[in-house]
């Protein structure tokens, strides 16, 4: 445990956490919690890397954060957020309120999850990218059939999805894309695009005054 670590009430901490200088942990987090799975889950894989919380991080009220899993610098878990096992989070990332990063996704820094997102497994999200409040993406073509690997979204650098779209298995949001509330997302979309609808279809470009690279 490092320096100047603030605890609120009534927080949990399991063997196997490394928490860095100066992290607030409010009240009712779990850290260092193991994962009970079903026998033909497919997220056995090795938990025996501790569960590290980089320095000046938050742990907002009941956020569960499994083992084995990293939190950069700076970044907050919203209240009630759940981070399962192997998930990578940068520095300085949000991951808001009741959002769940699913177990070996890989979040990148200075990204922005609102509210109640789900991250499915086996996810890539890279720095900068942006996800609206109660935006899904999923990884299970045959919904739980034989035959078929799981295959998470991937969101390009600076890509924004919007409030309530749903990104089908494997789909690819290209870097600087625009994905807009409430679209199925059920190919993937290039750099720069801005889709829209169910399913979503390309509109226009991105224009070059929104690129963050410009901003």
């Amino acid at each position: 445990m490092g320096r100047d670590v603030v605890f609120g009430a009534h927080v949990v901490v399991h063997d196997d956490v490394v928490i860095g200088d100066g992290v607030r942990v409010q009240d009712g987090a779990v850290l260092g919690k193991s994962a009970v799975l079903s026998p033909r889950s497919t997220a056995g894989g090795s938990t025996s890397s501790p569960l590290v919380i980089g320095e000046g991080a938050a742990i907002c009220a009941h956020a569960i954060l499994f083992t084995a899993s990293e939190v950069g610098a700076g970044s907050i878990i919203g209240d009630q957020a759940i981070i399962r096992e192997r998930v990578r989070i940068g520095e300085g990332t949000v991951i808001g309120r009741a959002s769940c990063v699913d177990n070996d996704v890989v979040v990148g820094s200075r990204v922005r999850v609102q509210s109640n997102v789900y991250l499915t497994a086996y996810s890539t999200v890279e720095d900068d990218v942006f996800v609206g409040p109660c935006a899904m993406t999923t990884n299970d073509q045959t919904m739980a059939r034989p035959g078929e690997d799981l295959r998470g979204a991937t969101l390009r650098r600076a890509c924004r999805v919007g409030g309530g779209a749903i990104l089908l298995p494997g789909v690819e949001i290209g870097e600087e894309a625009f994905v807009a509330a409430g679209a199925l997302v059920t190919r993937d979309v290039p750099a720069r695009a801005l889709v829209m609808g169910m399913p979503a279809r390309f509109v226009r470009e991105v224009p070059e005054d929104e690129l963050l690279e410009r901003g």
